[in-house]
């Protein structure tokens, strides 16, 4: 079926790349499947992952069908094209449809993109993972392909402006190999195996990323653990809690 609506937005999101000058550095697209189902999961920094996520499988020459929170379906301008690209609503009262569609796009052989953290990790460091993607390859019969994001939380994420100017920032993508998800195991097991994997991902992401903070008002984008002034995951979780 022809994508009307899918590819000409991935060109326009490569035009404003280029405008912005962003470095992108992506690594690992090749195991990510170039038939069939798969999963994609990603760590969650940052209110344009979806994109950059996206980005590492189109070498594959792969779409990838996002789960995102039904809201973005209502706007009216993210609303159309939500629809166009075949992403998939989730309304958090009733995740069962949402579950569903994801279920039938994969085994209809497509690639659903998972944020198992389900929100933004204001810490920049990766929470818990919900067990929902394991869920899903497990009964699809399909794999799970970890990866992760860095860099993007300079771009846009919550609780800082935007920063849309061209900047030069860099963007580090790491996709890792696919990982089983048998039926024979629990979803818990498979779920801590796979935030695992994302972890070494995201730390390899971190390693490889070519610039430092420029000074001391501009260490809001490292997680505390790496010397930047992010909130601690308990700062977080504290904050939330009032």
């Amino acid at each position: 079926m022809a994508e009307l609506v899918y590819r000409p937005v991935v060109g326009l999101a490569l035009t404003m790349f280029k405008a912005w000058d962003l470095k992108i550095d992506c690594k690992g697209s090749e195991n990510i499947p170039r038939s069939g189902g798969a999963v994609l999961v990603s760590n969650h920094i940052s209110y344009l992952d979806f994109i950059f996520s996206g980005l590492a499988a189109l070498p594959q020459k792969r779409l990838v069908r996002f789960m995102a929170k039904e809201s973005v379906f209502r706007h009216k301008i993210s609303g159309p094209l939500m629809r166009g690209m075949k992403h998939i609503p989730v309304d958090r009262k009733q995740g069962e449809a949402a579950y569903a569609h994801a279920l039938d796009s994969l085994r209809s052989g497509e690639v659903v993109g998972v944020f198992p953290e389900a929100t933004i990790s204001q810490s920049f460091t990766l929470k818990g993972f919900k067990s929902g993607a394991a869920r899903l390859a497990q009964e699809a019969g399909v794999p799970l392909v970890p990866m992760a994001v860095w860099g993007t939380q300079r771009l846009w994420t919550k609780g800082h402006p935007r920063n849309f100017r061209r900047s030069h920032t860099p963007i580090t993508i790491r996709v890792g190999e696919a990982l089983e998800a048998s039926r024979d195991k629990y979803a818990g097991a498979i779920t801590r195996q796979l935030r695992e994997r994302v972890q070494e991902l995201l730390e390899a992401a971190q390693r490889a990323y070519p610039v430092r903070p420029k000074g001391p008002d501009d260490t809001w984008w490292l997680p505390a653990h790496l010397g930047g002034t992010a909130p601690t995951p308990e700062e977080v979780r504290e904050a939330e809690a009032r």
